[in-house]
């Protein structure tokens, strides 16, 4: 036998919520992308060689759920785009747990940047929706 680890990844593990609404519908291929909105670790290099690192203190990301079109997800995030949209309040706290592995997303400020585009076809389609935050935390 291997010394090796043997882990297993399954899909039907990932948990998501944002405030108290459960995400569910996930589309059948990638349904959720988290992307640091911060240029992390930048450097300068001066005209004698002398490196200077900059770290970016913007700790907000960009996250990306792909649903189902059928999803009541998609219902729940367009009542709640239009309720931020007319008020304001439309932020809640975001959190994306794999139940299986190490991955942990949280951050208490989240936010629909807008409505995602709507397809009508043969068939049914993806709906991808975009919300920004405030200060959030990824342990991988």
């Amino acid at each position: 036998m291997a010394n090796g680890t043997i882990k297993t990844y399954n899909p039907k593990q990932i948990v998501a919520s944002w405030g108290s609404h459960i995400i569910g519908g996930w589309a059948d291929d990638s349904f959720i992308t988290i992307e640091a909105s911060g240029e992390g670790i930048t450097k300068k290099v001066g005209c004698d060689g002398e490196i200077v690192r900059s770290i970016s203190p913007d700790n907000t990301y960009k996250v990306k759920f792909s649903l189902l079109q059928t999803s009541s997800s998609n219902t729940y995030f367009n009542q709640m785009a239009n309720v931020d949209r007319e008020s304001g309040e439309g932020m809640q706290p975001l959190t994306i747990k794999d139940l299986k592995g190490t991955l942990l997303f949280s951050t208490e400020a989240a936010w629909i940047i807008k409505k995602p585009s709507i397809t009508r076809g043969k068939s049914d389609s993806n709906r991808e929706w975009e919300f920004d935050t405030g200060d959030a935390t990824l342990d991988e």
